[in-house]
């Protein structure tokens, strides 16, 4: 199976034909995809200027999307080694119970979703790069109660997403699912209560016209 960087080189060969090209880059997504296969591949075609079922882009703009998914991948990796280095020290300082960043990482191994868009078609409109630099950025520092991509305070949980953990706070801005750690608890009751309420606005409904056909 072909790696990444496999992948690119064939991407930016022009002696291949460009259904191989755009072909390769799709192939990209499966080893690294931050919003999800489906989502991050309308990204990149949104940025880049062809559309995600165009089968004859211009090969410049196949390009331009190669160098926005490797440069947030570049990010992603750095990330990851100081992830490593810092739980290696914490074993060896004798913490080895993971915490709630290490819950979420597991869900993102890979770079696979790590800032999943339960919708491909709504994502943040920045480039990759900036939207993981931001993401790290949060997990860096103290729990706060907005969005650590676009600073919306619209988050509200969904019941029904369609990636691990399957449930969780959902920006309605930029769409994407926000990692628990970076929100304080206070911050979660509050959207946990706000993504209750469509649910027991519906129950009341219920009550009041049973209780009118009585």
């Amino acid at each position: 199976m072909a790696g990444f960087r496999s992948l690119a080189r064939q991407v930016r060969d022009p002696h291949n034909d460009l259904a191989l090209r755009r072909y390769s880059l799709r192939k990209c997504l499966e080893r690294f995809a931050p919003y999800g296969h489906r989502a991050t591949w309308d990204h990149l075609c949104t940025r880049a200027g062809f559309g995600p079922e165009d089968r004859s882009p211009d090969p410049a703009r196949l390009e331009a999307a190669l160098d926005e998914l490797e440069e947030a991948r570049d990010v992603w990796l750095a990330y990851e080694r100081d992830f490593a280095a810092r739980r290696k020290q914490e074993k060896h300082d004798g913490l080895r119970r993971p915490g709630v960043i290490d819950d979420w990482h597991r869900l993102t191994w890979g770079g696979h979703g790590i800032a999943w868009c339960d919708d491909p078609s709504v994502h943040p409109s920045a480039p990759l790069d900036a939207v993981l630099r931001r993401l790290i950025a949060a997990l860096e520092r103290d729990p706060g109660d907005l969005c650590p991509v676009c600073d919306s305070t619209d988050i509200a949980w969904e019941q029904e997403l369609t990636h691990e953990p399957f449930s969780g706070p959902l920006c309605e801005h930029c769409g994407i699912v926000v990692p628990r750690p970076v929100l304080t608890a206070e911050a979660l009751m509050r959207i946990r209560a706000r993504g209750r309420q469509p649910a027991l606005l519906a129950a009341a409904g219920m009550t009041a016209a049973s209780a009118l056909s009585a």
